[in-house]
C-alpha cells in the first residue's frame, strides 16, 4: 500500500512545476488540464501503470494545487511560486493515516541541484495550433548535451509567480514540453484551461495531520512493498 503512495507522491511532484506564462488573456485563477506521456527506462517500467496519463492543476494567484488518488491514498500538493514553499498532504482513510510534509526553499534548492540544467532556449519561428492555442516552437538543451523542444503560446497570461525558473527565457505559456524530475522523463501537453474560482489556498498544516519529512515518507515500509 505504501509503495503506491510513494509512487503517487512522485507523480504529483512531476506535475507541480508545470506552469508558466507571459502574454495576452490574463487568467489569475482556474484549472489547467494536462495530458502526460512518459519515456521510461527499463528499470522504471514497473511504475508505468501507476503514473497518471492526465492531471489537473488548480491555481489561485501564486499558489498551485494538485489533487490525485493513488491506490488507497488521496494526495494534495500545494506550492507557492513566489516563496518556493510547499505542502504535501497524504490522506489514507482505510489506514486512518494523515501525513503532512512541509517543503521550504531549502528543499526546493536541493531538488534543483539534482535536476538537469536547461539552457540555450531559442525560438525557431515555426508555428502550429495545439488544442486551440497558437504556439511557437523553441529548442533548448540540458547540461548533458541532450536536445529538447517545446511549444509555447502568447494567447494567454498566467500569474508570473507560477513560472518555472527553468523556462524563464521562454516568452509565453508552455503548451507542450518535456521535463525530467526524479529521473522520470515526461511530456506534458495542455488540453484546456478553465478560468474559474479555485481558492484561496493555504500552506498551513490542517488539524489532524502528522508532520513528517519527505525522507520519512519515502522510507516507510508497508503493504505493497
Amino acid at each position: 500500500m505504501l509503495k503506491s503512495i510513494k509512487t503517487g507522491v512522485l507523480a504529483a511532484i512531476l506535475i507541480s512545476t508545470a506552469l508558466i506564462a507571459n502574454a495576452q488573456k490574463k487568467i489569475n485563477e482556474g484549472v489547467i488540464t494536462y495530458s502526460m506521456e512518459y519515456d521510461l527506462t527499463a528499470d522504471q517500467q514497473a511504475i508505468a501503470a501507476q503514473l497518471p496519463t492526465e492531471s489537473k492543476v488548480k491555481f489561485n494567484g501564486s499558489i498551485s494545487k494538485i489533487e490525485m488518488e493513488q491506490g488507497p491514498a488521496s494526495i494534495v500538493i500545494l506550492r507557492d511560486g513566489n516563496s518556493n514553499n510547499g505542502l504535501v498532504l497524504i490522506d489514507v482513510p482505510v489506514a486512518q493515516m494523515q501525513f503532512a510534509v512541509k517543503q521550504g526553499k531549502e528543499e526546493y534548492e536541493k531538488a534543483r541541484q539534482t535536476a538537469p540544467k536547461l539552457s540555450d532556449f531559442k525560438s525557431t519561428g515555426e508555428k502550429k495550433v495545439i488544442n486551440g492555442y497558437n504556439t511557437e516552437k523553441y529548442t533548448y538543451k540540458d547540461d548533458k548535451g541532450t536536445n529538447y523542444e517545446l511549444w509555447a503560446t502568447t494567447d494567454i497570461e498566467l500569474p508570473a509567480s507560477l513560472a518555472g525558473e527553468d523556462f524563464k527565457d521562454v516568452k509565453g505559456a508552455l503548451v507542450k514540453f518535456t521535463q525530467i524530475q526524479n529521473g522520470v522523463k515526461s511530456t506534458l501537453t495542455i488540453k484546456n484551461i478553465k478560468e474559474e474560482k479555485t481558492g484561496p489556498f493555504s500552506l498551513e498544516v490542517p488539524s489532524g495531520y502528522e508532520l513528517k519529512t519527505m525522507e520519512e515518507i519515502m522510507a516507510m515500509q508497508g503493504g505493497g512493498e
